[in-house]
């Protein structure tokens, strides 16, 4: 479909902010209303059920709140489903990983907490994600975190649930909770699992589990026990570690509510962050004294030796300093690489809101120089929603949704 399509006499599509496995996102301008919009064309495929995808996009325009991407309207162009939804301007959460690696623990608590109050307010109005992960959650540009794909991840879940037969897996594997792993039906202690998930990624580069497989994978969701993330990852703190296996408790009884994480993730926020416990080898070394002639043969050799012992114990700790900081790099370097939900390219270099990457290791709040994307998800989505991590801008502003 080319640019400048008017749908329903009203929504003019501007520019493709990015593609995914439901569907495409677009930039567009509600003509009626003056204001830019983020446009979800579904696929031709899944729009066999128009009644069913109408009473979901309803129940999703019915959530307002901060920390979700609003629902404005839905209909049928050409035989193709779509939903209207809130632009946002910032890049994907998937985005924001892969380009820094890890986050601050007490960043990625700050941000877990605002999905998990949204999501609260969803389960609050009886509605369930399904389908929550990095990609699913868009940051804008001061840094609020705003869910995306609500309504479509039941029609997505319905639609593939026959694919689990094959041995596909619905939904992402690397955030699926045991109950859905086992065939249950989802429920708000699914998506808090899926949660759990998500800021085990944030925290230590990699998902909880990792497999060759997607089957393999979703068989440690349900009988393998994570690492705890301070043993991967020695500066976060031990409350913050015990209480994410907590969210990861294979019985969803023993979960606490998405309320409950919002409220004690944020209260980890007012915690001061620890120094990096590496910082004293960054402490400057003391100054080595200048070169100076021998001193004269009378004098007692015992003058410079102390001296002596105090130059090799310099270069001693600025060798030390030295691997450490090697070290630190090496580090980083693989946690860079690790994570397998990176975003896809954008579709145009303007950057676009809640999809665009943020600059690996750039201050909190400083957009990426990668295309910010509105509320679309990456090219390579692996499942259903799209996810928001290529240009797509979702919300006010660029932001893509899903």
């Amino acid at each position: 479909m080319g640019a400048q399509v008017l749908l329903a006499d009203r929504y003019q599509l501007d520019e493709l902010l990015g593609r995914g496995a439901m569907g495409e996102v677009w930039r567009a301008a509600d003509q009626v209303l003056g204001r830019p919009v983020a446009v979800k064309l579904l696929r031709a495929e899944e729009t066999t059920d128009t009644e069913r995808f109408r009473l979901e996009a309803q129940t999703a325009a019915r959530l307002n709140h901060p920390n979700v991407v609003s629902v404005y309207d839905f209909g049928s162009h050409h035989g193709r489903l779509y939903l209207v939804m809130e632009l946002v301007e910032g890049w994907s959460l998937a985005q924001e990983r892969s380009l820094r690696g890890v986050l601050a623990p007490h960043e990625a608590a700050a941000i877990s907490a605002q999905v998990a109050a949204g999501l609260s307010a969803a389960h609050r109005q009886g509605v369930i994600h399904r389908d929550i992960k990095p990609a699913n959650v868009m940051l804008t540009t001061d840094r609020t975190a705003k869910i995306t794909d609500f309504g479509i991840a039941r029609f997505a879940d319905d639609a593939a649930s026959t694919l689990t037969a094959t041995g596909k897996i619905l939904g992402t594997a690397d955030y699926l909770a045991p109950e859905r792993a086992l065939g249950r039906p989802a429920q708000p202690a699914s998506d808090v699992y899926s949660l759990g998930c998500v800021l085990y990624e944030l925290l230590t580069g990699k998902a909880p589990f990792r497999g060759a497989t997607s089957l393999s994978v979703v068989q440690q969701h349900v009988d393998a026990t994570p690492l705890p993330p301070a043993q991967l990852r020695p500066e976060i703190p031990q409350p913050l570690s015990g209480y994410l296996l907590h969210l990861l408790a294979k019985d969803p009884t023993h979960r606490p509510t998405a309320e409950q994480a919002a409220d004690w993730l944020a209260a980890q926020e007012q915690t001061p962050p620890p120094a990096e416990p590496n910082s004293t080898a960054l402490m400057p070394a003391p100054p080595v004294p200048p070169s100076v002639p021998p001193p004269p043969a009378a004098a007692p050799a015992t003058h410079s030796r102390p001296r002596e012992r105090r130059k090799v114990s310099s270069k001693t700790a600025l060798g030390v300093a030295g691997i450490t900081l090697f070290a630190a790099a090496a580090a980083v370097g693989v946690s860079l690489n690790s994570g397998d939900d990176s975003p896809s390219s954008p579709v145009s270099p303007t950057p676009v809101s809640a999809t665009s990457a943020p600059v690996s290791d750039t201050p909190a709040g400083t957009p990426p120089n990668a295309v910010p994307s509105t509320t679309a998800p990456p090219a390579e989505d692996h499942g259903d929603g799209e996810n928001h991590e290529g240009n797509g801008k979702h919300g006010k502003g660029k932001g893509s949704d899903n």
